[in-house]
């Protein structure tokens, strides 16, 4: 368990944070400059806070009363920067035994092999990171983390430098870590859906203040503010289990109460439960079944709120079959035109294609 409550005075800048986290994942989320990698630093030790405290499974890692500063090597965390900053004249399998190498006094050292297998990397080994794609180096990154036998792992805007092939080759990876290895992970990031598909627990910083902590769907629900900004910054999160999937197609189909959702791409194992993201600018309404239309998922739902402002965009808040939320963002004019009213009964309506499984 994390329990941090620090005080940071730099030049320009002021952060207050404090918040506590306990097992899986835990996001600090919010714009760049807000705050979120000075956190990560401090839990690492990188700086030194000025006044508090920070606490790891009961450990005090920082205290400024008692005048307690542990240096970096004695924390036993794993850092995971934006960059991989893998030593450029070792070779990968060189670069992951570093890690262990590291932190020699740890109590129990991960396997070398496991850590291999779920990162997929055995193909890597022999090779230098010159060699390596931006996701094989991110890959071996993780890995010489994870080869210190951290009790917290910290990852800085892993994904960040990354085109979206390898973004989505590196979630599922992120996803195994947290699952397989039961290692606390503290996740930096300023995008949404890296957030509220990965996160347990959100802590949301803004100009060096926490805001909100809480669940991914609580906490990325949106936030106040012009509509026309809020559809690009706002996502639901919707729980299903898949049900099968459609090898010539490429297409899973997820059971959720208020009908089938289909996802590109395989989305788990049959039975999974897995959590689909979905924008609210991703989401169209009707008030019956189109006949012909390319659109395959059309969730049952009644509206809870229409909200608008002087703007052309207009954000209906909906209540799915079975209790999920689910925000759309449609044109006021089409508001209008459809006379949407609290209760309405309405389908909501989502493309394939704005959905990756991974």
């Amino acid at each position: 368990m994390i329990d941090a409550d620090i005080t940071v005075r730099r030049a320009g800048f002021s952060l207050e944070a404090a918040f506590t986290a306990d097992g899986g994942i835990t996001a600090l989320f919010g714009r760049s400059g807000s705050g979120k990698t000075t956190v990560l630093n401090a839990v690492a030790g990188l700086l030194r806070p000025d006044r508090g405290h920070i606490r790891l499974n009961g450990d005090t890692l920082f205290d400024a009363a008692g005048r307690v500063f542990l240096r970096p090597h004695r924390r036993h965390v794993g850092l995971v920067f934006q960059d991989a900053q893998l030593f450029p004249h070792l070779t990968a399998r060189q670069n992951l035994t570093f890690g262990r190498f590291f932190n020699r006094t740890a109590r129990e050292k991960l396997d070398f092999d496991m850590v291999v297998g779920v990162l997929g990397i055995a193909p890597l080994l022999n090779r230098r990171p010159g060699a390596l794609s931006g996701g094989e180096k991110q890959r071996v990154a993780i890995g010489r983390a994870l080869l210190a036998s951290p009790r917290l792992l910290l990852m800085d805007e892993p994904l960040a430098s990354l085109d979206t092939a390898r973004k989505l080759e590196i979630l599922p990876l992120i996803e195994r870590v947290r699952d397989e290895m039961k290692i606390p992970i503290l996740y930096v990031s300023h995008a949404v859906e890296e957030v509220a598909r990965l996160a347990a627990r959100v802590v949301v910083l803004e100009d060096g203040k926490v805001t909100r902590i809480g669940l991914p769907q609580d906490v990325l629900a949106p936030a106040p503010g012009p509509l026309s900004d809020q559809r690009f910054d706002s996502v639901s999160l919707l729980q299903a289990r898949v049900r099968a999937y459609d090898e010539h197609y490429g297409l899973s189909t997820l059971d959720h109460p208020a009908g089938p959702i289909s996802i590109p791409s395989r989305a788990g194992p049959l039975g999974a439960s897995v959590r689909v993201v979905v924008r609210g600018s991703d989401v169209s309404l009707a008030m019956k079944r189109p006949g012909s239309v390319s659109i395959r998922t059309m969730l049952a739902a009644s509206v809870k709120a229409v909200e608008v402002d002087d703007g052309p965009i207009a954000r209906v808040d909906l209540t799915l079959d079975g209790g999920d939320t689910l925000s759309a963002f449609i044109t006021r004019n089409a508001v209008d035109e459809l006379g949407l009213r609290p209760g309405d009964s309405v389908l909501a309506m989502i493309k394939a294609a704005s959905i990756d499984a991974r």
